[in-house]
């Protein structure tokens, strides 16, 4: 018999004995249709049967109550109840610019009580003034309304992309007045069944409308005019990239577009290539990191939206615990398109004591006739080496250098947010941080931190005030940013900001006998500063929001909180062993606590440097091994300092034993 029939003799008794097999191991077993497991935010349905007895919990957020599965099938995380609250109070203030466009008004639960209580009307005068209203519209002349619950024929059409629960949906449904349906989608076949019970409970069937689908197939099938959506939710787990493109196109004329991102680690600058690949940006890492991550998303909505001829203009842009949250609108005009390039901007980020510089991509200035003119930027605005330390300079960008908020739709929020404190369980601190918000310099993108400027001249801390006073006695404007507690985002350039830190040092010096040559202490402290800073506190240097105690930043809300897991297909419940496994992998990469005469002894197994070198004079008080080295020891260890003795801190003189103070 030859090879090649041996060889097919051989493989049709193996596929037949596996058939065999196979047929045997079935006998017995259940039979019926798989049902679909959970996959949130897929794109792709799976097809495991799901567990016979599936735990399920209730949970009440706002106005909505929903049924959640205690296994990890479908994803929930309750730490963004402030995410969902204050989209709730932005969409409200949304539709009630759309609508009163229409000549319709909305009824927000709660505010028409509380205007009653501020006007502070008597029973009588409130009559007449009904009266007197009625008097003047005829029978069909009265004013449209629209309510929660209720269907508006003129209202908004929103789609939530990936609604995993549809607790966001069910939420839109039951607190914002003039919607005309709401469509939640998921790919996930059980996360839709999931819908469905959820939108039954809640008595929300006519509104929202439960949708199993690739989101991005979903709106790419509503391009066209007649059938976009006026609001987009895209809350993924993880980058909303793979979703931008269609979402700018199914977005109605003036629409909103609302996204979050949770890969901050990508957008903060631990993995530059990452963010390019996804965003067409490279991050950088800086103090500033959480406002470049919110200018690198708005820039990555723009340039998809410049596609198809379309732009972008921010209303809110927030940067919270571990994620960003972003409210745009969208227009179409080709001429506003070609001043998109001058809206974005290359940083230039000194590696060594941080400063900045921005390089807008394009220019705009005026021509004959009232025309504008575009042309290409003229650059770069730094020398080969920083001016103030001599280090090279990293290349970060291109990003969004506009303004991050709308200061008049953030006013509308927050006033109808502190008028109202009681429709969400976050007002207090949904109200902190628009505060901050109104507060920032719109027109100064990025900031420095207090830490930063002092870390890098080695010197003392100023303390907020003081530093704010100086900006203001030198004739500069100074603010706060949401995104970071001690931040100074100022529009003084980088030599003022350092001229003060000289002038800081002087009333507390520095050992500059302990400073490097190279190091950027050493030139930056080198020079004569040449503003004389006034550190006297101004009033004006506290801004409103820190004088009146506003909840502005937020502390851990809760044990082990951040970004759940991923939901998987039959997933575990988060019970104990979960518990457990999330505090295993916290700090990780911290070195476990050692015995001190452990300790000592490892130490002693490393020739001392100073010894050799004949410059240590603690002799047997020295941590290191004072005996004669030998070639092996010399190559295996090198110690590059002698520390203090065992019996000494550990951490060093001046060392803080705990977390710094606020």
């Amino acid at each position: 018999m030859s090879r090649a029939r041996i060889v097919l003799w051989l493989s049709l008794s193996l596929r037949s004995a596996r058939s065999f097999s196979r047929a045997r191991f079935m006998e017995g077993q259940p039979q019926g249709p798989p049902n679909p497991a959970a996959m949130e935010n897929g794109t792709e349905p799976c097809g495991e049967e799901r567990p016979p007895e599936v735990q399920e919990t209730t949970v009440t957020e706002g106005a909505a109550k929903i049924v959640f599965p205690s296994a990890n099938e479908v994803f929930y995380n309750p730490v963004q109840e402030f995410n969902r609250d204050l989209t709730c109070a932005v969409i409200t203030e949304f539709a009630r610019i759309q609508l009163g466009a229409k000549g319709i008004q909305i009824k927000v639960p709660g505010e028409k009580d509380l205007q009653k209580v501020v006007v502070d009307l008597s029973e009588q005068e409130e009559d007449k003034a009904e009266v007197k209203e009625g008097a003047n519209l005829a029978p069909g002349d009265q004013p449209r309304t629209a309510a929660v619950r209720d269907i508006c024929e003129e209202g908004l059409r929103v789609l939530e992309g990936l609604a995993a629960s549809g607790l966001r949906s069910i939420r839109f449904a039951l607190e914002v007045p003039g919607l005309r349906s709401v469509v939640a989608n998921d790919a996930s076949a059980r996360a839709v069944d999931l819908m469905h019970r959820n939108v039954q409970l809640n008595d929300v069937a006519h509104l929202v409308q439960p949708s199993q689908a690739d989101a991005r197939m979903l709106m790419y099938q509503h391009q066209k005019a007649s059938e976009r959506f006026d609001v987009i939710d895209l809350d993924p787990y993880g980058s909303p990239a793979p979703f931008l493109d269609a979402a700018v196109q199914a977005v109605s004329e003036g629409g909103l577009l609302c996204v979050t991102c949770t890969d901050m680690a990508v957008l903060a600058g631990n993995s530059g290539e990452t963010c390019y690949s996804k965003y067409g940006a490279m991050a950088l890492k800086s103090r500033a990191c959480h406002e470049m991550a919110l200018r690198i998303v708005l820039h990555s909505l723009d340039l998809h939206a410049n596609c198809y001829q379309r732009f972008v203009v921010p209303l809110l842009s927030i940067s919270a615990d571990f994620y960003v949250r972003i409210f745009v609108r969208v227009f179409t005009g080709q001429a506003k398109v070609k001043a998109s390039a001058s809206k974005q901007a290359l940083v230039f980020q000194c590696v060594g004591c941080g400063a900045f510089h921005l390089q807008r991509l394009g220019k705009a200035s005026g021509a004959s006739g009232g025309r504008v003119k575009f042309s290409a930027a003229c650059g770069p605005p730094v020398a080969p080496e920083c001016e103030h330390c001599g280090q090279r300079h990293q290349l970060g960008g291109p990003m969004w250098a506009e303004p991050l908020h709308d200061l008049d739709f953030v006013g509308r929020v927050l006033e109808a947010v502190s008028a109202n404190p009681g429709r969400f369980h976050t007002a207090e601190r949904i109200r902190g941080v628009l505060s901050v918000v109104a507060e920032e310099l719109l027109d100064v993108p990025l900031y420095y931190t207090l830490d930063q400027l002092s870390s890098t001249i080695h010197c003392s801390t100023p303390r907020l005030l003081q530093l704010r006073s100086a900006l203001l006695h030198a004739g500069f404007r100074v603010s706060l940013s949401h995104a970071c507690k001690n931040a100074v985002k100022t529009d003084a350039p980088s030599s003022a900001l350092w001229d003060i830190m000289r002038c800081w040092e002087k009333e507390c010096p520095v050992k500059r006998e302990r400073l490097s040559e190279t190091s950027p202490a050493f030139r930056i402290l080198s020079v004569e500063p040449r503003l004389q800073a006034n550190f006297t506190i101004r009033d004006d240097a506290n801004p409103s929001s820190r004088q009146r105690g506003l909840k502005r930043f937020q502390a851990n809300p809760e044990a082990n909180w951040g970004p759940r897991p991923r939901a998987r297909p039959r997933g575990k419940a988060a019970g104990e062993a979960v518990e457990e496994r999330r505090k295993l992998l916290q700090n990780k990469r911290k070195e476990p606590d050692e015995d001190l005469a452990q300790r000592a002894a490892h130490l002693k197994t490393f020739p001392c440097k100073r010894f050799k070198e004949g410059t240590c004079q603690r002799g047997e008080q020295c941590c290191y091994s004072h005996s004669p080295l030998t070639p092996k020891a010399t190559a295996e260890a090198t110690p590059t300092d002698c520390p203090e003795a065992p019996d000494q801190n550990p951490l060093g003189p001046g060392a803080a034993a705990g977390p710094g103070e606020d």
